[in-house]
């Protein structure tokens, strides 16, 4: 299974990487303990993989994974909402089993 990259999320990637002027990186994806539902996803903009990462690119962005997230992340699809009066990457995880009202926290 892999972590699909919307068209949106991938332009948001692509222009957040251009201005950390890293555009040959990729938007780290993660998971750590804690937020309301038990797991909370964590991202930040990076310039390279790591050794052990997965990688997996879409509609031309890359998004970078670790081994042990990558149990919680398998078939996450990743976009971007952009509304007024909120804006920001959203996640749909089939395997969670809960998530907070805010979106970036979850159980499995």
């Amino acid at each position: 299974m892999s972590i699909h990259i919307s068209q949106t999320a991938a332009e948001r990637i692509r222009r957040g990487l251009e201005q950390d002027n890293t555009p040959q990186g990729g938007l780290r994806l993660g998971v750590r303990g804690g937020g309301c539902s038990g797991l909370s996803y964590v991202m930040e903009f990076e310039s390279e993989k790591r050794p052990d990462d997965k990688v997996f690119e879409e509609h031309g962005a890359r998004v970078f994974v670790d081994l042990k997230s990558y149990l919680y992340l398998k078939g996450v699809t990743l976009d971007w909402q952009g509304a007024l009066m909120q804006q920001g990457f959203t996640f749909v995880n089939p395997n969670a089993s809960k998530t907070c009202s805010c979106g970036i926290s979850f159980t499995v």
